[in-house]
């Protein structure tokens, strides 16, 4: 059951549950299911831009992107201006460390087109989840230099604790403290610094409010690599499990880590102002994941662009298992892309890559 504020209630066969505990909301109200039983919902065919990028240059991104934002103006007839909310906010991944990120030219691309539809700088906010990862990759300020990367932008920190609201929270009965070592600081940020938890606590995930209660849209910057839970760790897992406290538990959980993904991404609110998702490859991950490796490390001059999550992480799982198989490592299989499946199920995306269309824009410039 899914539980929406102001006392909407609409129910979903989900193999867990969603809890938004607000009015007439608590966690008591949804019980697991065994699995995603429910008859499938059809996601509307959407196209997948390809731009080629002659290098992986800021003007060169500044090209792609700006032709990219316009076919999705076009094929939605809606322009990315601002709206009642006058904020727009980026999901940077930072969660491989040094070497594996959201490569700061593509980011700001992004800004400049942005700022060209209306948006001040300072409306345009980042969001990150580890803050010793967003200061190694460079998303924060050096102790040394104090020099920030994109300055007047706000970097919203979400293991701050500080971009949670407790009406908004995915409810797993997964036990929190799955990993003490890594998970303990997590749980304590989820219950607002509390060193002791209650169980009710510890199966609480919650959600990242500011990309989807502050902001008009916000666009999806994740960096492909493989993962030996999920698959494929790119556009879906970005926007949940590194948008959301509390969820080292589903990365070590090939049981319900598929279904958490798939349920998160399924958030009707997360979903409505999820506009775009811009994955660049300049430099992606086929083995060893989500851990950087740069031995096994491809890259391609080439920025892909989609509101269907689904069908980047299918088409990129597909780069990942052919890269796979000409070095010599078993690919990727089905039992470890349950998670797409899941999703495709929930109506956010399509996996059938044999049918996707791929649309190339603009050409080098």
């Amino acid at each position: 059951m899914i539980l929406f504020p102001a006392g909407f209630v609409r129910s979903i066969s989900l193999s867990l549950a969603f809890v938004f505990a607000a009015v007439g909301g608590s966690a008591q109200d949804a019980q697991p299911a065994p699995g995603p039983t429910s008859k499938p919902v059809a996601a509307p065919v959407l196209p997948v831009w390809e731009a080629k990028l002659p290098d992986f240059s800021e003007s060169a991104y500044r090209y792609a992107v700006e032709q990219i934002l316009q076919e999705w103006e076009r094929t939605n007839g809606r322009e990315l201006k601002p709206g009642a909310k006058k904020k727009v906010g980026l999901k940077i991944y930072t969660d491989s460390g040094p070497g594996l990120s959201t490569p700061f030219p593509l980011v700001r691309a992004v800004i400049a087109s942005l700022e060209k539809r209306g948006y001040p700088r300072e409306s345009i906010f980042l969001v990150g989840l580890n803050p010793l990862r967003l200061r190694l990759t460079g998303f924060l300020p050096s102790f040394s230099t104090g020099i920030a990367p994109f300055p007047g932008h706000p970097v919203y920190v979400l293991e701050s604790g500080k971009f949670y609201d407790p009406a908004w929270f995915y409810d797993s009965p997964l036990p929190a403290r799955f990993d003490p070592i890594t998970n303990d600081r997590a749980v304590e940020a989820a219950a607002d610094g509390k060193k002791n938890t209650t169980l009710e606590e510890d199966r609480k995930s919650f959600l990242a409010t500011p990309l989807f209660v502050d902001a008009d849209f916000w666009i999806n910057l994740p960096v492909y690599t493989d993962h030996p839970v999920l698959g494929v760790n790119g556009a879906l897992v970005n926007a949940t499990l590194w948008n959301a406290s509390n969820t080292f538990r589903f990365f070590k959980s090939p049981a319900t880590a598929p279904a958490a993904v798939a349920e998160m991404a399924a958030i009707p609110e997360l979903r409505e102002g999820w506009v775009l998702t811009l994955a660049s490859l300049q430099l992606y991950q086929f083995i060893g994941g989500p851990y950087f490796n740069s031995l096994y490390t491809l890259s391609e001059p080439k920025l892909l662009g989609s509101s269907d999550p689904v069908l980047l992480d299918a088409l990129m799982l597909e780069r990942l298992n052919a890269a796979r198989k000409r070095t010599g490592f078993e690919p990727i299989g089905e039992d470890e892309t349950r998670m797409l499946d899941f999703a495709q199920q929930l109506g956010v995306g399509n996996r059938k890559t044999d049918t996707a269309q791929i649309v190339p824009v603009g050409g080098a410039n």
